[in-house]
């Protein structure tokens, strides 16, 4: 009888232990959120028909069996996260590589991607972000037509993102991390050009991300399998259960890009979560991000722009997190629509900025609220009026002080021709 057991979930327990090792004839062996420990037997590679392997979240140690090459030409989705594991990533050697799915995150493992990643023409989601992975920009995944989800984050890859090799270069790719690296040189404003699931959505998009894999429901209703990560989204780490099939998402913070925001990132319209945060960048803050129309977050904080914000940005109307802190931004703060909502924390350390909401007045008045509540309008009327009344004042008091002055020097030089006068005249009598 449980030689014929096709799909054994065991998720969410309080197992401890070593693995057991699934039948040969299994499936679906889901067994992640327990307390199991140890190494993964070689054994575990005998089960060849194995589709799905889920060991994520488990107290799993040592390095990953290098036979797990030989499951490749029938496995679909291996999750092996927030273990862990050590030493390298093992290479996918065999004829043929049917994964859709991988994710190796939150481990201790290092060295170099392998190469013959490349051979799993279906891969949709890989993502081995939280490693010790030292590498270049795996360019060569950008022939993977089928790849949607590509995070490396908090790796120590390096160096400069070149130029693609290919004419279509990762086509399908809607989320890319590359966030915590030292990735240097310009912005990969070339691969921008290529990256068309970004520009526009095909109609038939799936409701979630990874919805082509879940098959194991025939067999039971909760085996269902998910593909999750875990992201800076909206200024917060945020742990996805499930990724929906429109969203889309850009990180490249945290690493050595300089430069200015290039021009190509204009045509990403299906872009809602951008983060170019803590890199060096400079020029000024490109007018053409308006053209982004469905994003929801902007963080470009810790960078060195300069200039003004432009009045252009007001016209984002998803906008819900804007983040331009620790800049050398200068001018008045647009005041309409999604800028109306956006705290000081969105502006501070840029000490040329002014206007609401910071207590830094602007002597423009582009920098205050285009529309102010009615006491405020009355408060500002009575201050007219009161400038007014002084300047008149100040006027009179004017007027009134150089008739003074004027008046004594006439009566002063009316008083000096009389003595003149009478002086001569007494001079005239002495003489006759």
């Amino acid at each position: 009888m449980w030689e014929n057991l096709v799909v054994a979930d065991l998720r969410c327990n309080e197992l401890q232990g070593s693995i057991p090792i699934p039948y040969p004839e299994m499936w679906y062996f889901f067994i992640s959120n327990n307390k199991l420990s140890g190494e993964i037997s070689p054994l575990i590679c005998n089960v060849r028909s194995i589709q799905m392997i889920d060991l994520s979240y488990n107290n799993l140690t040592g390095f990953l069996p290098q036979c797990l090459s030989n499951l490749s030409g029938a496995l679909e989705a291996m999750s092996l996260q927030s273990n862990n594991f050590i030493g390298r990533i093992p290479n996918l050697n065999g004829n043929f590589c049917a994964l859709i799915m991988i994710d190796l995150s939150c481990n201790k493992l290092h060295g170099p991607l392998p190469r013959s990643l490349c051979n799993c023409d279906n891969l949709e989601f890989l993502n081995i972000g939280n490693n010790q992975i030292k590498d270049v920009f795996p360019s060569w995944l950008g022939s993977l037509l089928s790849l949607k989800v590509l995070i490396l984050r908090y790796n120590r890859f390096h160096g400069l993102i070149g130029e693609p090799a290919e004419r279509v270069e990762f086509p399908a790719l809607q989320i890319i991390d590359l966030s915590q690296n030292i990735f240097s040189g310009s912005l990969p404003s070339a691969y921008f050009k290529h990256w068309t699931a970004m520009k526009a959505f095909e109609t038939y998009l799936s409701s979630y991300i990874g919805d082509a894999i879940k098959r194991a429901w025939i067999f039971s209703s909760d085996a269902t399998f998910d593909y999750s990560m875990r992201v800076i989204a909206k200024g917060i780490q945020t742990n996805y259960s499930k990724i929906q099939g429109y969203l889309t998402l850009i990180d490249l913070s945290s690493n050595n890009f300089s430069g200015a925001i290039p021009e190509a990132i204009r045509s990403l319209k299906q872009l809602k979560l951008l983060n170019l945060s803590n890199n060096i960048l400079v020029g000024s803050l490109p007018p053409f991000l308006a053209n982004l129309t469905n994003l929801e977050a902007l963080d470009l904080s810790q960078n060195q722009l300069s200039g003004e914000i432009p009045q252009e940005l007001t016209q984002f109307t998803s906008l819900a997190v804007f983040n331009v802190s620790y800049n050398r931004l200068t001018g008045p703060i647009p005041w309409l629509r999604q800028f109306a909502t956006f705290e000081n924390n969105s502006y501070e350390r840029n000490l040329g900025l002014c206007g609401t909401p910071l207590s830094r007045k602007c002597r423009d008045p582009k920098g205050l609220p285009p529309s102010t509540p009615i006491s405020e309008k009355d408060h500002d009327s009575g201050s007219a009026m009161e400038l007014e009344w002084k300047i008149a004042c100040i006027g009179y008091a004017s007027g009134l002080v150089i008739g003074v002055v004027l008046g004594n020097w006439l009566i002063t030089r009316r008083r000096a021709q009389s003595l003149v006068k009478n002086f001569g005249r007494r001079k005239q009598r002495r003489r006759r």
